[in-house]
């Protein structure tokens, strides 16, 4: 009875099984071609993964050659490729376990003891870790959780508050932190810098920090999507920089579209033992087939075709800030965050933008948190999935829309049309959005003008219009009845407000919101008369709360008559015995009695006036008399 239903029988047929893994892929599809495509070159990456689970079986001395062959040739291939001199590859499933096996690699070369005493060395100075505060989320404290060491080893530099980009970290107070940990006996260990914020997409000046890093012999690793660019003919020099790192992490799956390819860490080290000991090398072979799928990709694409893969995804860039600014309409209400960097970078591989508008300061406070709603709430992904366009929160500027190609250019096959739809898309929001902002505090004033049957919501995360709920007469009712009554009616207004002929939305709202029995508007255009729409929602209202007080009154009628009319055919029971006796009651001697002796009773109708409210009693009317024929 343990035995999961699966695998009761014998086993399965693989054609069964492919059957269950289709329907499992295709179970909430409602057509079976939305699976993604998958181009040539991803099909040789999912055929290395085949290929390696084969190789594993072969005699020790094959694999061995040939694993060597597949791990020195793709490490060679990336270092030319980034322009990352006299470097080794460690290959990894997860992004963050090569900084992980870096980390590890550098505490057993500076605490010398490590290997034998483990982390009671440790304890004579503590090891710091520093990172920037636009890093990954979560970065850190994995690194922690994973070394064994506690928060306190974590020390996070702020960004640029004054000078410089304010995604970047401030050098000089990163400067004065090592000062003070080295004062506090403590011992500054790596430095995390950015190449491409997640974020924002700017990158570290790393040359300044590099520095640093060799005044105080702190390792320097860098990480971010703009290491993609190294590929490239022509580099800045802030990216160029990250090449004198001694350690730097790539994510070549996302930059080519590669599906289910490791990410790839490349360090410089001399010593081969401490590699194996911090896991950045393996002994065993199987381990070094994770290169295979990547070893394969790079063939099949080629240096032009990889060149080519991050040309267009860095083209696709500029073609969208181009278009951005043809249409200055936008620029009026969005804000381009990264079109330019600081010193002698020119252009980020990242366009963020939000939607803002010119206002006086007071409303800017106020309204700061419904912009960031709107920035949400219209997810162009969905509007344009092609584009691969996401929204993240920043720091500083709040909730901004993403487009970063280099990260999902490659995967959703984006092209410069996808560009042109998605700024098309911009055009017709925005000035949707702006009047919504405009008109909504018309909306709340009107609302307020009908507070004896409207009551104004306010939800500032709701980007539409405003949010409303209609308020009957309460008078007499019990708080339970009350709410019964108000959900019926807000829920019967939502219904006929969606039957109307007018492309205003109105909805419930988010599914996990905290406001009930409301109705929310959505957005709307400038030309909505406010004042006609919130009348039209309070007359509604006032319809279905009268017509229910009718029903109301008709059903209370209508119980009250029921109540009635039972106790006149109770009392009609009573005067028939009373009249015709008790021996006429029972079967048999009644219909005996019935016979020798019938008895003439009236049969009394009663009538019901449900506009009145009131009954009547009546006989039968006596028949009509008989028609005589007379002769003429």
């Amino acid at each position: 009875s343990s035995v999961p239903l699966f695998l009761l029988c014998s086993g399965q047929d693989v054609a069964t099984i492919l059957h269950l893994v289709h329907n499992l892929i295709h179970e909430e599809e409602e057509k079976e071609d939305k699976m993604q495509n998958v181009g040539e070159q991803a099909h040789m990456a999912l055929l290395g993964h085949s290929l390696a689970a084969y190789i594993s079986v072969l005699d020790r001395e094959r694999l061995r050659k040939l694993t060597t062959r597949i791990l020195s040739d793709t490490t060679l291939w990336l270092c030319r490729l980034f322009r990352y001199e006299n470097g080794s590859a460690c290959f990894h499933e997860d992004d963050r376990a090569g900084l992980v096996r870096v980390c590890r690699l550098v505490i057993n070369v500076r605490y010398e003891e490590f290997a034998t005493e483990g982390y009671a060395v440790l304890s004579s100075k503590q090891p710091v870790i520093y990172q920037s505060s636009s890093c990954r989320p979560g970065l850190g404290q994995h690194l922690c959780s994973q070394l064994g060491l506690p928060l306190s080893s974590l020390c996070t530099v702020p960004c640029n508050t004054i000078f410089g980009s304010q995604h970047q970290m401030d050098v000089a107070l990163l400067d004065k932190l090592i000062k003070e940990d080295i004062e506090a006996g403590k011992l500054p260990l790596l430095l995390i810098a950015n190449a491409g914020t997640p974020g924002a997409g700017h990158t570290d000046k790393l040359g300044r920090l590099k520095e640093l890093c060799d005044q105080y012999n702190m390792w320097l690793h860098v990480e971010g999507v703009n290491l993609a660019t190294l590929a490239l003919g022509q580099v800045t020099s802030a990216v160029m920089a990250a090449t004198r790192s001694d350690s730097m992490t790539l994510t070549p799956g996302q930059w080519l579209g590669l599906p289910a390819v490791t990410a790839v860490t490349l360090y410089r080290h001399e010593d081969p033992a401490l590699s194996l000991a911090a896991g950045l090398t393996s002994s065993q072979p199987v381990e070094k087939l994770r290169a295979l799928p990547l070893w394969l990709s790079l063939q099949h694409l080629g240096h032009n075709g990889i060149v080519q893969k991050i040309k267009h995804a860095t083209a696709l860039v500029s073609i969208t800030l181009f278009l951005l600014k043809l249409r200055r309409s936008l620029l009026h209400f969005l804000v381009s965050l990264c079109a330019q960097q600081v010193e002698d970078e020119l252009n980020s591989p990242v366009v963020l933008f939000k939607f803002s508008q010119e206002m006086s300061a007071g409303k800017i406070l106020t309204c700061a948190f419904i912009y960031s709603t709107f920035n949400t709430w219209y997810d162009l992904s969905q509007l344009v999935p092609t584009s691969g366009v996401d929204v993240v929160e920043l720091e500083d500027e709040g909730t901004c829309v993403r487009f970063s190609p280099l990260l999902t250019a490659a995967v959703l096959g984006t092209q410069p049309e996808d560009v042109e739809e998605l700024v098309e898309r911009l055009s017709e929001l925005v000035p949707v959005m702006s009047s919504t902002m405009c008109l909504r505090q018309d909306f709340r004033e009107e609302s307020h003008r009908h507070s004896a049957s409207l009551r104004y919501v306010d939800d500032i995360s709701w980007p539409g219009l405003g949010v409303v709920r209609y308020e009957p007469q309460a008078e007499g009712m019990d708080e339970s009845r009350r709410k019964q009554v108000l959900e019926k009616i807000n829920n019967e207004l939502l219904r006929k407000l969606q039957d109307l002929d007018t492309d205003i939305i109105f909805s419930t709202g988010p599914e996990f919101g905290a406001a009930k029995y409301t109705i929310f508007v959505g957005m709307v255009t400038e030309d909505v008369d406010v004042s006609e729409l919130v009348d039209t929602i309070a007359a509604l209202g006032r319809d279905i709360e009268e017509s229910g007080r009718l029903l109301e009154n008709m059903t209370e009628v209508v119980r009250k008559g029921i109540l009635e009319a039972e106790l006149q055919l109770q009392k009609a029971n009573e005067e028939k015995l009373i009249e015709e006796g008790m021996l006429r009651q029972i079967p048999l001697v009644g219909s005996v009695l019935n016979w020798f002796s019938p008895v003439e009773s009236s049969i009394k109708g009663r009538t019901f006036n449900l506009a009145a409210g009131t009954g009547c009693t009546y006989c039968n009317p006596p028949p009509p008399p008989k028609k005589t024929k007379t002769k003429l």
